[in-house]
């Protein structure tokens, strides 16, 4: 946004062969033209539609110049190309394509909501909103893969994960957590992923507080999360990966009471279940003397802890770990399932395979800013989580239309700088509004190829 205090001109008079001028003086440009693929992004999904139906309205209606719709698509939108701040709409209030996106006028002189109303519109939203977002979210993603997929599925795979939201200020809920060594909040996130497909796909994220124990909210969800499942996919065996920070009596009570379930969980070591791989972590020792390389063994015991009803079949690995300048270290790990099959299967082929939801995670918190709950309110924190998980929803979906091209893996902060941060203008007829974007543009044959994918046409 221009303003009079900054000169327009900017003059470079020796830097090439001849004089350089840059000027500030395209009033309906953009430098993020590539955006509209969000717009249209959402249009497959209906994500926006269906999260801002979850919201009440209770402002004046007088004094309502942007409704809670084009507020909840700002808010998005910004995020989603690189504005995490509410403190940045002082700088987007003009931009045309973030404005169209946002259902104004792009050439108007209406501006985009200012930062004072996105933090009263933050901190508006109550837990009662929330909850209900969170389940039209999940509902969504399951609805758009149910219809993908025409109902058709062998194997669905839920994968929970919680990871640290460092908090630097006075936030409601903030507690220290010794195992992070800092203040912070422990936001739960899910994923689910179809047969073999490679993509995990976010369908839940919930904010939790510093000192949260490993129960709190993860039975909720995943019951949420496996009913909605079978009902949309009523053939599909659920496969649930969970790390041994969730683990708890009710936990397994719970998976083993549901028909066409599978689990891996992780467990903590004890001495019963040393005692039982002891035997196969010497031989792995004795290996890796001779062979002078990392060496691993795989088992099995029948195991029943204090407070289980019966046995479950437990399956461990016992490696020993060698590296340059390091001393030699046992790694002793160990897994509850149900399935049938050897343990290095298992555990190679199915569990080690639940680490990509770190992946998901890092792309959530370093190109999305998942962890920018600076709000007082909780509740408010919460909503931005929300907000997070919207925006990473439609970069999943311009992620599926690329497949088959160059960006088909590629991370949230490549799929920006790539496809959404074109310099573009703006113009406005009576018929229509067009963007212009740079022929140049590196990936413009990959950018036509994923809007035709969300519903564009050629021409």
């Amino acid at each position: 946004m221009l303003t009079g205090n900054v000169t327009q001109t900017i003059l470079f008079g020796d830097l090439f062969d001849k004089p350089l001028v840059a000027l500030f003086d395209r009033s309906h440009a953009s430098s993020d033209g590539g955006a509209v693929l969000l717009a249209a992004a959402d249009r497959r999904l209906g994500l926006l539609d269906r999260l801002a139906a979850c919201l009440e309205d209770r402002r004046q209606p007088g004094k309502i110049r942007h409704d809670l719709q084009s507020l909840l698509a700002q808010r998005v939108h910004a995020l989603a190309c690189g504005y995490p701040d509410g403190n940045d709409a002082a700088q987007l209030a003009a931009d045309p394509v973030l404005k169209l996106l946002a259902g104004h006028d792009p050439v108007g002189e209406e501006l985009l909501a200012s930062q004072p109303t996105l933090s009263r519109f933050e901190n508006a939203v109550g837990p009662r909103e929330l909850f209900r977002m969170a389940e039209a979210l999940a509902d969504t993603v399951i609805e758009r893969h149910r219809r993908r997929r025409k109902g058709r599925a062998r194997r669905i795979t839920v994968d929970l994960d919680i990871t640290d939201d460092p908090t630097h200020g006075a936030q409601q809920l903030t507690f220290f957590n010794g195992f992070y060594d800092t203040w912070c909040y422990l936001p739960l996130v899910g994923f689910i992923t179809f047969d073999r497909e490679p993509e995990q796909h976010l369908v839940a994220a919930v904010l939790r507080p510093g000192n949260a124990g490993r129960q709190l909210a993860v039975l909720g969800v995943l019951r949420r999360l496996v009913d909605r499942l079978h009902r949309a996919f009523p053939k599909a065996r659920i496969l649930v990966r969970l790390d041994s920070g969730f683990v708890f009596p009710q936990l397994f009570d719970y998976l083993d009471s549901r028909p066409r379930l599978d689990y891996v969980v992780a467990y903590a070591r004890n001495s019963v279940l040393e005692r039982a791989a002891a035997h196969d972590r010497r031989l792995a020792r004795l290996a890796s003397r001779r062979s002078g390389q990392s060496e691993r063994l795989y088992g099995q015991v029948f195991y029943q802890a204090g407070t289980w009803p019966h046995r479950r079949r437990v399956i461990y690995k016992a490696e020993r770990l060698l590296a340059p300048d390091k001393k030699p270290k046992d790694n002793l790990r160990f897994v509850v399932t149900n399935l049938p099959g050897s343990a290095q299967t298992i555990y190679e082929r199915i569990y080690c395979l639940r680490g990509d939801a770190e992946n998901r995670i890092k792309e959530l918190l370093n190109d999305l800013a998942l962890g920018r709950t600076s709000c007082s309110r909780f509740w408010a924190n919460q909503f931005r989580v929300l907000l997070t998980a919207t925006a990473y929803l439609l970069f999943q979906e311009i992620r599926f239309h690329a497949r088959r091209t160059t960006l088909a893996r590629a991370q949230v902060a490549t799929l920006r700088d790539m496809l959404l941060k074109l310099g573009a203008e703006v113009e406005r007829s009576v018929r229509r509004f067009v963007v212009h974007l740079p022929a140049t543009a590196p990936y413009r044959d990959v950018w036509q190829r994923i809007a035709i994918g969300l519903g564009a046409q050629a021409g």
